[in-house]
């Protein structure tokens, strides 16, 4: 006799399929985080280094664009999951470009570092917004477990996190892995490249463990949600065929273009040109969405809350993800990186906010449950993350003071700013993941995931904007920013709190 869904609870008293999602999910930002913790300071470090020597200007325009591409493809993921490979297959195809992306990235080559970048870039956009929404398909809309799954989900993510730059920063960073490859004759420059690899090997693991335990998924996500017959499912993938053609052929006519000397390609102007187009797709596509017909009262009701927690959750991640930015930068250069004399790389503090959510997810997901239903609403637990984030970076103007003359400050201020952001994030993050999950039209599941990543992919683009700027202003100067906008929208939210928990309840 087959369980149903509400009495399967073979995985920490939750679904079994939880499990298999948690440890795909552990994988492959595994490879993400281990490669984000690098990034900015391989495109910044001297090409004497091993790096690309990048000014900090080009390397956060970069970066901004690469981390908001990655959300932002979200979008188009959700769809063609919705519409012609469903969710299962989706997150499959996605892992192997992903896993191909950071295989390019450890060839040691210029363009070869860009075409890692597209590949994973594709990857994530069709693996990120999928497998969130298949954790969704483990519940019932009504079942109380949804939310503390949601947040033991998010624990496998942070596992991955918390291991990965460990891992990659001493291959590509530590002083004993450096001496080794020079040992075997190998340039210790390349050891970034070594970083890059391990990535690829973390994905690959993800999806070896995705495609045995797919069994414990059920049904879900197998038949694509809005296309259900077999000719629909044409149509749409007639669609995506020449949607492709014309992405293919306008970039191969700009590509010849610039060969031929006629246009001038530049990292920082197609990192602009990328800019524009990720917050004029942000604004289209909510218009679209609200100007179409077909919605029912309540799912338009439910579009309008979207919107509003898009724009908190793009705030928060517009100042969260600058761990890979400035505060990346700032443990490289401002940062006493020695415990006991004992150096460290820089990149190791990627991990601590991994950590503290592995220490602090299982409490979180008991408290929610515990708290039944004086449980806080979401747009409450938007509101706390805003104000958790703006006192981290209050921590850092302090930090950003007394490292202002080129004073190298105590590793201690690092770890409670990534303490209060964690905090901040496990009030907001696996919340709004459920949120979306429980708010979302059936029918358009995957895209509506999309949207939830599409505001990271907003907020990423401000982070990266941040980072360009990050030679330009005094650091508390520019962590002063940050904390003044974070807290204006944290009020902002406080303020809707009420009108949107008239909004959340449906009609009976």
């Amino acid at each position: 006799m087959t369980r149903s869904r509400d009495e399967d609870t073979a995985f920490f008293g939750h679904p079994s399929g939880l499990s298999t999602l948690f440890f795909t999910e552990m994988w492959e930002r595994f490879s993400y985080y281990g490669m984000r913790a690098l990034l900015i300071l391989f495109m910044t470090a001297s090409i004497t280094q091993g790096g690309l020597g990048f000014d900090v200007s080009k390397a956060g325009a970069v970066y901004g664009a690469y981390t908001s591409m990655v959300y932002m493809l979200a979008l188009p993921g959700g769809w063609i999951a919705d519409r012609v490979l469903g969710l299962r297959r989706a997150v499959f195809y996605g892992g192997v470009l992903i896993m191909a992306g950071h295989v390019s990235l450890a060839i040691p080559s210029v363009s070869a570092f860009y075409l890692g970048l597209v590949l994973v870039v594709l990857g994530t956009g069709l693996l990120k917004p999928n497998i969130s929404a298949l954790v969704g398909t483990l519940y019932t809309p009504d079942d109380v477990r949804r939310d503390a799954g949601f947040s033991i989900y998010y624990m496998g993510i942070n596992l991955g996190g918390f291991i990965a730059p460990l891992v990659t920063g001493w291959l590509a960073q530590g002083e004993g892995f450096r001496g080794f490859l020079h040992g075997m004759g190998i340039a210790a420059e390349s050891a970034w490249h070594w970083g890059f690899g391990a990535a690829a090997v973390g994905m690959f693991f993800g999806l070896v463990q995705y495609r045995f335990g797919s069994k414990r998924l059920g049904e879900g996500g197998i038949v694509p949600g809005g296309a259900v017959t077999p000719e629909e499912q044409r149509v749409q993938r007639k669609k995506l065929m020449t949607g492709l053609g014309i992405t293919v052929a306008l970039l191969g006519g700009i590509g010849i273009l610039s060969v031929v000397g006629v246009v001038a390609i530049t990292a920082v102007g197609v990192a602009q040109v990328l800019g524009v187009g990720v917050v004029a797709a942000a604004g289209l596509f909510f218009l679209w969405l609200f100007s179409s017909r077909g919605w029912s009262p309540d799912e338009r009701r439910r579009l309008i809350v979207i919107f509003v927690l898009f724009l908190g959750a793009a705030v928060f991640w517009s100042a969260f993800e600058q761990a890979g930015s400035t505060l990346n930068l700032f443990a490289d250069r401002s940062t006493d990186t020695r415990i006991f004399g004992v150096g460290f790389p820089a990149s190791w503090f990627q991990s601590v906010n991994s950590l503290f959510i592995i220490l602090l997810a299982p409490v979180m997901a008991w408290l929610w449950v515990k708290l039944g239903r004086r449980d806080p609403s979401s747009p409450t637990k938007f509101a706390l993350g805003l104000f958790f984030l703006s006192a981290g970076f209050g921590v850092m103007i302090v930090a950003g003071s007394l490292a202002a003359n080129g004073a190298q400050v105590s590793p201690l201020w690092l770890l409670v700013t990534y303490l209060l952001h964690t905090i901040g994030e496990l009030a907001l993050s696996p919340v709004g993941l459920s949120a979306m999950t429980k708010l979302a039209p059936a029918r358009v599941t995957g895209m509506m995931m999309g949207v939830w990543f599409m505001a990271s992919a907003v907020g990423n683009l401000i982070a990266g904007a941040f980072a360009s700027i990050y030679e330009s202003f005094t650091l508390p100067q520019l962590f002063g920013a940050v904390t003044g906008f974070s807290l204006i929208f944290c009020l902002v939210m406080v303020v809707l709190i009420s009108p949107i928990k008239k909004m959340l309840a449906r009609p009976t």
